[in-house]
């Protein structure tokens, strides 16, 4: 796919804030492993002495910024993908179609690159609802695809964002892509889908 050089400044902004995410999260498991969502007080409500309470919290508010961030600058590089593509299209000459069906052709291999697996589905929860089964391999959680996909923290955020609301999701099932609408949101089981997705190897 033809670049834009506004397309490369976001890619750019958005690895600054995965970057700046991932030093933040390896600053909380420096602090006794407390990640995003262990307590830093003790039994007794009393600011834990064993970690730096203040670095945990600045840390944790900071991500959570960036994390909002991040789902912005997402969504524009969606955008802008949209941008190229049908600028790529009205700059076709009328009797060339053959290459914009190679155009469209890789932009749909790339598009189809699993980065992560379902290994569990809990029966009744968002995620059985909404369709997905296990062994189904995700090309499309929200905004997130193999090319922008780092970690489970990247489908994590988007997820956080997307509590109650419909979430697009494109899988591989038996080598075919399936479409599907998953509304991520509380039930009687843990999390927010309900099933549990690891990182494919790259």
């Amino acid at each position: 796919m033809a670049t834009t050089k506004r397309y490369q400044e976001l890619v750019k902004k958005k690895d600054e804030i995965e970057r700046s995410v991932k030093e933040l999260m390896d600053l909380l498991e420096s602090q006794k492993g407390v990640g995003l969502n262990e307590p830093l007080v003790d039994t007794e409500g009393f600011p834990r002495s064993d970690i730096d309470v203040y670095s945990c919290r600045h840390a944790r508010h900071q991500i959570s910024c960036l994390q909002n961030d991040h789902l912005i600058v997402m969504r524009q590089i969606e955008e802008e993908i949209v941008n190229i593509h049908e600028a790529a299209r009205a700059n076709m000459p009328g009797d060339s179609p053959s290459f914009a069906t190679v155009c469209d052709s890789e932009s749909m291999d790339i598009e189809r690159i699993p980065f992560a697996v379902v290994d569990r589905v809990d029966p009744g929860s968002p995620a059985a609802n909404g369709g997905l089964e296990i062994n189904d391999q995700l090309i499309e959680f929200g905004s997130v695809m193999s090319e922008n996909f780092v970690n489970l923290q990247t489908v994590a955020t988007v997820l956080q964002h997307s509590k109650n609301k419909p979430l697009r999701v494109r899988v591989l099932r038996s080598g075919r892509p399936v479409h599907l609408t998953v509304t991520p949101t509380t039930w009687n089981g843990p999390g927010l889908l309900g099933c549990n997705i690891k990182p494919l190897a790259k």
